[in-house]
């Protein structure tokens, strides 16, 4: 039988109460009410928080050999940037700008969720994020839909391999449907409003892209969008994202996403709640807490929802977990998951990712690299020097802590017989406003003012006895992604104070930053000689650090945001519309300029790149053809070295404004030192059309295209294409 065919007969033998719990997710956390009974009576079709092997195995045993079908559990984690071993944050890996690298560690990540146990990620984060106040901007790519496309479709790869139940993969489940990105003022939650434009052409192309890489799962999104929540939309969810996109797997809303419409004022209460959704499309409930979807049985003994709307939903899910192969192996090998989370290849991968993703945003006179053994005393300064958790990053459960290289421990080592490394934090990093979600995470004890008072001072000396200073600042982890929005952008806490302090003592220093999204430093880079973007580079984050910051590796991302001057700038973008005024763009503000502090696309690197101007192998683009345009591209430095060179397109006229520049291909490339090589990108129809709200179709204009190549939005490079 397939796999429809199985769940049918499966799903003929269940009563109402055994079909809502399939559809039923809950958490086993120990500040919860315990879920043992409702999997034995099968009122429970699915857990997630459970990263242990033996208590999966715990769960699944009550599951299988108690209830009265033996339907075995769906386990889902967070496995956003690794599960033990943990690679850069999700915008960190997409300033990498190579697809196959980031593949590779989800790979790496479900191999280690899988061993657990396991079966399912909820990832990755697709959300186009233009607003750097969001604090799970650090989740996704970016703001880019052609960047955010090639990097969901690489996660899902990487994630669930060629097909659901590949070997050593879990099921992908690309987040949050639709729009979740667009929050005003970078608030958490917050309703969202969005033209059909815009959905079509930013935010919805990485979710196409996640689909046909073969996604088993999309998330719904928490908040409402154009006056209705996201996880009762038919129109998103039946129509869109299954009518037209063709999605055949199953939906999960968010956690408490579905009893959050009475919250919403939507819903009148729980069970409307429970009934909406389901009708729309959402077929399994996640709730932190009692569930909404236990209410499905008397809607449907009362009318309110078909049985085969209930019975479709029971259908998806189960056809997911007899891809999974769980009916045959329900268990976990608990020795295996032991040895695959201890693989060293795996370390070695979050160490070349973290190294790939280092983006050097300011290299004043070749401050970098340092030459290592040219100062004798070196002084590592900052809160977040030697934290293992903001090393880490945000939403990381199970990391192996001990083996996590901090930047003082990369330094430290890698100066090891050559140099005195001291380590200061000289400030603590706390929010202001607590985020709820305290109970995932260690506490954190506050300095006393006493204390405070010592380690700023200590600070101050080692910074005076030092030959060279590594600056480590940026954001701490807990202010960095979900309920963590920021009002300001500026270096939190006594940072900047710390940093007078430091600059005061007149030794040489470079600044190292660890963030999940640009900073307000704009006022620093005067006084700095050198910036190094190091996100939350992860497991071995430190070692990476310290290769690039002694010139053993030599970074070669880019930026995949633009970075703002000042939080007055936000939320902002590279592909926007021309104005009326084109010659006053870069002088909107009568207090600044209206450009960037640096551009989308943007990254240093320790030696110098040419690119010859590209060519076109024909100047016009038949109907149902393609063109190819070329450019070669040589370091011209004295160093090894990676360049990112990419394609920028722009539409002169049509049915519709389109941005002034618009991302559409890119190639990462390592030349030797006066090596060439050629770069080729192809254009096509689909390459050059979009979603026309007037005429509610993807359609390709005739006329002019302007193309750029170049290393950033701001390429210069410049020719003309004309479509027929």
């Amino acid at each position: 039988m397939t796999a429809v065919e199985q769940a049918r007969a499966l799903i003929a033998r269940m009563t109402l109460a055994e079909k809502a719990g399939q559809v039923s997710q809950a958490f086993a956390v120990p500040f919860l009410p315990p879920v043992d009974q409702a999997v034995a009576e099968g009122r429970l079709g699915s857990l997630l928080f459970v990263p242990d092997p033996a208590r999966i195995n715990q769960y699944q045993r009550l599951a299988v050999e108690q209830s009265r079908l033996g339907i075995p559990l769906l386990f889902g984690f967070d496995v956003i940037h690794g599960l033990r071993t943990i690679f850069p944050v999700p915008l960190g890996l997409a300033a990498s700008f190579d697809p196959g690298l980031v593949e590779q560690a989800q790979a790496a990540a479900a191999a280690e969720a899988r061993a657990s146990g396991i079966h399912w990620a909820f990832a990755p984060m697709v959300d186009i994020a233009r607003d750097p106040r969001w604090g799970r901007i650090v989740e996704g790519a970016g703001e880019d839909p052609h960047l955010g496309s090639e990097m969901a479709a690489a996660q899902v790869r990487g994630l669930q391999g060629a097909a659901i139940g590949t070997p050593g993969r879990v099921i992908a489940g690309p987040k949050h449907f639709l729009g979740y990105g667009a929050a005003p003022g970078g608030r958490d939650y917050e309703p969202v409003s969005l033209s059909d434009a815009e959905i079509r052409n930013v935010y919805l192309p990485p979710f196409e892209a996640a689909i046909r890489a073969g996604a088993g799962n999309i998330m719904s999104a928490y908040m409402d969008i154009n006056q209705q929540p996201a996880v009762a939309s038919k129109s998103l969810l039946d129509d869109l994202l299954r009518g037209e996109l063709g999605f055949d797997g199953f939906v999960v809303s968010d956690a408490n996403g579905v009893q959050n419409q009475v919250a919403q004022h939507f819903a009148a209460d729980e069970a409307e709640a429970a009934a909406r959704a389901l009708l729309a499309g959402n077929d399994m409930e996640m709730a932190l807490g009692p569930n909404a979807f236990a209410r499905l049985p008397e809607l449907v003994e009362q009318g309110r929802v078909p049985e085969a709307v209930l019975d479709r939903a029971v259908e998806r899910v189960l056809v997911a977990k007899i891809r999974m192969g769980l009916f045959d192996h329900p268990y976990v090998d608990e020795g295996e998951a032991a040895r695959v989370l201890a693989e060293p290849a795996h370390r070695q991968l979050a160490q070349q990712a973290a190294e790939r993703s280092l983006v050097l945003l300011h290299n004043r006179e070749g401050a970098l690299p340092l030459t290592p053994g040219a100062a004798r005393r070196v002084a590592v300064i900052g809160p977040l020097a030697d934290s293992v958790a903001d090393t880490l990053g945000p939403w990381v459960f199970v990391p192996d802590k001990a083996e996590t290289v901090t930047v003082a421990r990369g330094i430290a080592e890698r100066l090891a017989g050559v140099a005195e490394v001291t380590v200061e934090p000289g400030v603590q990093l706390r929010r202001a406003i607590a985020s709820g979600l305290e109970a995932f995470g260690p506490p954190q004890r506050a300095w006393t003012d006493a204390e405070a008072e010592a380690r700023f001072a200590a600070a101050v000396t080692a910074a005076r006895a030092a030959d060279q200073i590594v600056l480590v600042l940026g954001e701490a982890q807990s202010q960095s992604g979900e309920r963590a929005s920021a009002s300001d952008l500026k270096l939190p806490g006594e940072q900047l104070a710390l940093l007078d302090a430091v600059l005061a003592t007149a030794k040489p220093v470079v600044l190292v930053l660890l963030a999940g999204r640009p900073l307000d430093i704009g006022a620093i880079l005067p006084r700095v000689p050198a910036v190094l973007m190091a996100w939350y580079p992860g497991t071995r984050g430190g070692t990476a650090v310290a290769r690039a910051l002694f010139g053993d590796v030599n970074p070669g991302g880019k930026l995949p945001v633009t970075w703002p001057r000042s939080v007055g700038q936000v939320p902002i973008h590279y592909a926007r519309s021309h104005t009326h005024t084109p010659d006053r763009a870069g002088s909107l503000y009568h207090d600044a300029p209206s450009t960037p502090l640096f551009s989308f696309g943007h990254g240093l690197s320790y030696t110098s790149f040419r690119l010859d101007p590209p060519v076109l192998d024909q100047p016009v683009l038949a109907p149902g053809g393609a063109v190819t345009v070329s450019t070669r591209v040589t370091n011209i430095g004295t160093l090894t070295g990676d360049e990112v060179v990419q394609l920028y397109v722009h539409q002169r006229a049509g049915r519709a404004m389109r941005p002034a520049r618009e991302l559409k291909a890119f190639q990462r490339v390592t030349l030797a030192p006066g090596e060439s090589r050629e770069v080729r990108f192809c254009i096509d129809g689909e390459t050059l059309s979009y979603w026309n709200a007037s005429e509610r179709r993807t359609l390709l204009d005739p006329g002019r295209f302007d193309l750029w190549i170049g290393t950033s939005a701001e390429a210069e490079l410049h020719l003309e294409l004309t479509v027929a």
